[in-house]
């Protein structure tokens, strides 16, 4: 039984010893690369009667369970096929793709007293402009809490706790790894799973508040947000991130199951120096950075929000249910079961932004093109 890799040009599966082997030569860059895993058969069927998905007739992986919904709110950008909320989010304009990720508009609806308890989990650094709500976070240097402000997030290791009460809007980019290098902005190191006021980084977001009209549409307040940026790009002399981390950050999106050694034979460096460069530009080390990755990836699976197609690959990342649950839980503190179980409206707008941005960084969609869940 072959299971088909949306990114393998060669795939062989062949039984040994009860087990399953995986090989697959996969183009990056220009270059086959030859990956390889074993999965017992028995764990294989466990993984897919055990909710996380079954192979259906098309080859892909489908979840058996709709992810929860929160009937309480009310996204203004609409919902997903399963009734995830979404975001108004897009790819930057071009001359500001080298630092700049994603751009997001989010508009949500709820009773004046609801608190709404959920998380948030980026993988990179973001500048978020909070413009109604009243706001809480769970923070590596302890509970913050904040309403009408602009914030800068460092890049996160686990799902950091939030709760917002009330209506809310948030506006704000995500930065792309190695920009904040490049602009000579915050050491990503010094902020990892924390938020700050952008004025303690340097970055006079702040200014943002007066600009932003509140009658103004969603892409509006993205040019805006752009023309901001461009100022400071400008001012820094357009100073791009280092190649290296641009490349490793496409390795995130097309294999995050790749070694480390592997990914820094595809990025034309010894693993030490891809080690240097993605701890100063991801803020922590290669390994974590690829698992985080996976994590997010699989997240985005159970929530609904990635490509089908692209299901039974993702699950075939980990070694098996055990591995899987054991890992997922690390980063989410819950296990996959109880993430489907239970509403996730913020941690879904971001996993659904950032798969966006990776079907697009991917060449599988184009900008702006109709996305798979929607």
């Amino acid at each position: 039984m072959a299971v088909l890799c949306p990114s393998a040009l060669v795939l062989v599966k062949a039984p040994l010893n009860n087990r399953t082997t995986i090989v697959c030569c996969v183009k990056y860059g220009g270059q086959p690369h030859v990956h390889g895993g074993f999965l017992p058969l028995r764990r294989l069927a466990s993984n897919r009667n055990a909710g996380f998905g079954d192979s259906g007739k098309s080859g892909g992986m489908n979840r058996k369970k709709r992810p929860a919904v929160d009937s309480s709110i009310a996204p203004e950008q609409g919902v997903t096929k399963d009734g995830q909320p979404l975001s108004y989010n897009r790819a930057p304009a071009p001359d500001l793709a080298p630092w700049i990720a994603r751009l997001y508009v989010t508009k949500v609806v709820a009773p004046d007293d609801y608190v709404l308890s959920c998380g948030l989990f980026n993988d990179t650094a973001c500048v978020r402009i909070q413009l109604a709500g009243k706001w809480t976070a769970q923070t590596a240097t302890g509970p913050e809490a904040f309403e009408r402000a602009a914030l800068f997030f460092g890049p996160q290791s686990k799902r950091m706790p939030i709760t917002v009460t009330g209506s809310f809007i948030s506006v704000g980019i995500s930065i792309r790894p190695g920009a904040c290098t490049a602009l000579r902005g915050p050491r990503l190191s010094d902020f990892i799973d924390r938020l700050i006021l952008t004025s303690a980084v340097t970055i006079p977001w702040e200014k943002v508040l007066e600009k932003l009209e509140t009658d103004a549409t969603p892409e509006e307040w993205l040019r805006t947000i752009e023309n901001l940026v461009r100022k400071r790009v400008d001012h820094i002399g357009r100073v791009e991130p280092d190649p290296i981390a641009s490349r490793f950050e496409e390795i995130t999106f097309s294999n995050p199951g790749m070694t480390v050694s592997e990914a820094a034979q595809l990025c034309g460096v010894e693993r030490r120096k891809l080690e240097r460069i993605v701890n100063r530009d991801f803020g922590m080390p290669p390994k974590q950075v690829l698992r985080r990755a996976r994590a997010l990836d699989m997240a985005s699976h159970l929530r609904g929000v990635a490509d089908s197609e692209e299901g039974e690959e993702m699950v075939l990342r980990y070694y098996d249910e055990s591995h899987l649950i054991h890992e997922f839980t690390e980063f989410f503190g819950m296990s996959p079961r109880q993430f489907v179980a239970t509403p996730q409206p913020i941690l879904t707008l971001a996993l659904e932004s950032r798969q966006a941005r990776r079907l697009e960084a991917l060449h599988r969609i184009e900008p702006g093109q109709a996305r798979p869940w929607e």
